[in-house]
């Protein structure tokens, strides 16, 4: 049992790791892309350059908020 709780424990920390807001945005912009994919909407040549857009957004957006909480001082 002490395995399988290391196992996931590190799966954890792997994909979440410090920023769960991140990992939280990248399994969104994800799941809209299998929707258009399952709606027939992945065929286009532009789906993947705008899926890899959406997640440099999602990413940036992520990263802003953090940013914004924090200010120097």
């Amino acid at each position: 049992m002490r395995f399988v709780k290391a196992f996931l424990r590190f799966w954890y920390d792997f994909i979440i790791g410090d920023d769960w807001k991140i990992a939280a945005s990248v399994v969104a912009v994800l799941a809209v892309g299998a929707g258009l994919v399952l709606a027939g909407l992945g065929g286009s040549p532009l789906f993947a350059p705008l899926l890899a857009v959406g997640l440099a957004a999602a990413f940036t957006a992520a990263l802003a908020i953090d940013v914004r909480r924090h200010p120097r001082g």
